[in-house]
């Protein structure tokens, strides 16, 4: 090929060039222009209209700042009063709707507050999430809060779970006698005394039931959200 000819085919192609339409993306990088994202109808988005107040059960207040429809997730922001400074945590939870009952949730921490220097109680704050399918009415939505819990530190079986499972169980008959005794330089509660009917494993489920590291409710918030 001669050099007039190579010269002409690269006049061409920068003549091309200059008329391909291109745009800059961030940063100065060039892209090819975006198409603008389809967004479905059967997916929508609606704030819920409270229809309960807050609510106190078992000496916890529980009260719902804010419910919504996102998609296929129905979300609600969940607070509650805490009796003391154990991690307590939403412990079961589920939500309503059209005869049907969802028990599947997500729970994220929202915020925490200690108690306050005048005896005011700490707080602490739960984003909870459920499924719903797109063609869900969910003109009437319930959220339930059965029971919050806190999970024992070691250290709090003996100085304050121990009294109150000894006196429950003396309370239903059961002839279970607790004790702290020191393990490895630890305080730790311990089964001393059960019933020969009784096996060693019975008398754990007994002890360590949940009913003991949990406060049930339920509240029970109602909410419309529908667009």
């Amino acid at each position: 090929m001669g050099t007039r000819s190579a010269i002409a085919i690269l006049a061409l192609v920068v003549v091309i060039l200059a008329c391909t339409p291109i745009s800059p993306g961030p940063g100065g990088v060039l892209t090819e222009p975006s198409a603008t994202p389809f967004i479905a109808e059967s997916y929508p988005t609606a704030e819920g209209a409270l229809l309960s107040p807050n609510q106190v059960v078992s000496g916890i207040e529980v009260r719902v700042d804010r419910a919504w429809l996102e998609g296929k997730q129905v979300y609600a922001d969940v607070c509650y009063s805490l009796p003391d400074t154990s991690d307590w945590t939403i412990w079961k939870a589920k939500m309503r709707y059209e005869g049907v009952e969802v028990l599947e949730y997500g729970a994220t921490l929202i915020s925490l507050s200690e108690p306050g220097p005048d005896g005011q109680p700490g707080q602490r704050c739960d984003r909870l999430e459920f499924y719903v399918p797109p063609d869900a009415e969910l003109t009437l939505v319930s959220i339930t809060v059965d029971a919050i819990a806190a999970y024992p530190r070691e250290e709090d079986y003996c100085t304050i779970y121990m009294p109150k499972i000894q006196q429950i169980l003396n309370e239903r008959g059961v002839a279970i006698t607790l004790a702290c005794n020191d393990v490895n330089g630890t305080p730790t509660m311990q089964i001393v005394g059960k019933p020969d009917t009784m096996s060693q494993e019975e008398a754990e489920k007994l002890v360590y039931s949940d009913e003991f590291f949990s406060i049930t409710g339920p509240w029970e918030f109602s909410f419309d959200l529908t667009k």
